[in-house]
């Protein structure tokens, strides 16, 4: 009878939090598929590439989307509205949750150049943000309309120092340290615009502010501050990450830190990253390759250890590859990506690819690096309210539905007994 009475307790009680997403930025997918290129898996199978990344444990995928690419010469930038919402259908249809990615921009938007639309380039300040609502939402009433609501949304890519600077080469507008209170209050009254926008129109959906200052935790730290002072509504602090440009992974695990120190409220999601195969990336600041050589097994070590370290931090909510797809160019693009995740001779995934499932939860409640009895008994005395001194949400959290009860006891208990 008390195994009865247990058993009814633990059905009834669940915690919620928030579920965990992996997977990448897919934007040239469409391309790579229209000159034909094959998707296979490791063993030589052909394969549908959106199909096989669920398959294989992926669960999100992120698209860019510019106002008026068709103004660059770049054959990367190439996402309109339009092609934006085929993809984010096939994405949804597919069983995935769609990340977009505004880039507010016609070309690409980083730390580096955040310049405003050619068609937006004549509007005062109020005027532009006013586009940016009425462009936001428009965009998102289409893919709405379209069977591609975005379930997480960037509001803008790479922002840490501002967004729609003006004209490309100017100096105006920029959002660093000291720069002018008048400048960040222009970059807030555009978020707002933008962020009002999301709510309006996806009000499920999530909103993510992102910032490649991974190596400068006072900039990264200054910058979340000052969002939270202006009171800007948000819900997850989105990061890049290339050891290239933002050096080892204790800088990584730093920059969580100093975040999680801060208790913002938010979560935290990787939503670009990669690791060289073969050849260093261009503009590479950081050599890493003592660690991790330029190799197959060098890029999946990187992949699995970096997935270990943010497996430890509860905050940490999602890990997106970027331009996992990139597979045997055909001219697609005017470069290789050497982060590619594929084979480019064989069309099959290199063993990174792999990996990147095991960001999920793997029911090692405990965190002592094995998942037996002590993980179901930790799971109990959370659900029955006594919080473990050690206490991993995201691994305990078995079928990833955002609650912890009965159903992820039975999974570890399954999971024990397969072993």
């Amino acid at each position: 009878m008390k195994k009865f009475l247990l058993l009814i307790m633990l059905s009834a009680s669940a915690t919620t939090f928030a579920q965990k997403y992996v997977g990448g930025d897919i934007s040239m997918l469409t391309k790579y598929e229209d000159v034909g290129v094959a998707y296979k898996d490791k063993d030589g199978k052909a394969v549908q590439p959106l199909t096989f990344f669920k398959e294989q444990g992926l669960n999100a995928m992120r698209v860019r989307l510019f106002v008026d690419p068709s103004l660059d010469n770049d054959k990367a930038v190439c996402q309109d509205l339009e092609y934006v919402k085929a993809l984010g259908k096939r994405i949804k249809d597919a069983g995935h949750k769609f990340m977009l990615d505004f880039h507010y921009s016609d070309t690409w938007a980083d730390p580096g150049k955040q310049w405003t639309p050619n068609a937006w380039k004549t509007l005062n300040d109020e005027a532009l943000a006013t586009k940016v609502y009425e462009y936001t939402k428009s965009c998102l009433e289409e893919l709405k309309a379209a069977g591609a609501e975005p379930d997480l949304i960037q509001t803008g890519n790479e922002i840490s120092f501002g967004m729609l600077w003006g004209v490309s080469g100017t100096t105006a507008n920029r959002c660093y340290i000291d720069s002018p209170d008048a400048n960040w209050n222009r970059f807030f009254s555009l978020l707002r615009k933008a962020g009002a926008a999301c709510r309006e129109i996806c009000p499920d959906a999530k909103i993510i502010i992102h910032s490649e200052r991974v190596p400068e935790k006072n900039v990264l730290i200054d910058y979340f501050d000052r969002i939270k002072t202006a009171s800007i509504d948000y819900d997850i602090i989105g990061l890049s990450y290339y050891p290239a440009y933002h050096r080892d992974l204790a800088t990584l695990e730093g920059a969580l830190k100093a975040l999680e120190d801060k208790n913002y409220g938010k979560d935290i999601m990787i939503v670009e990253t990669g690791y060289s195969y073969a050849w260093a990336l261009d503009g590479t600041t950081f050599d890493y390759t003592a660690t991790y050589p330029y190799t197959e097994e060098g890029q999946r070590q990187f992949t699995a250890d970096l997935i270990t370290m943010l497996n430890k931090h509860e905050s940490v909510k999602g890990l997106f590859w970027w331009w996992p797809e990139d597979n045997g160019n055909k001219g697609v693009t005017d470069k290789w990506w050497n982060a590619a995740i594929y084979n480019h001779d064989t069309g099959k995934p290199y063993a990174a690819f792999y990996e990147l499932k095991n960001f999920l939860p793997n029911g090692d409640a405990n965190d002592d690096g094995k998942v037996n009895v002590t993980d179901i008994v930790a799971v109990v005395n959370f659900i029955m309210g006594t919080i473990p001194e050690v206490f991993n949400k995201n691994a305990a959290d078995m079928n990833n539905d955002g609650y912890i009860n009965v159903t992820d006891i039975v999974k570890i208990v399954n999971f024990i007994m397969e072993a």
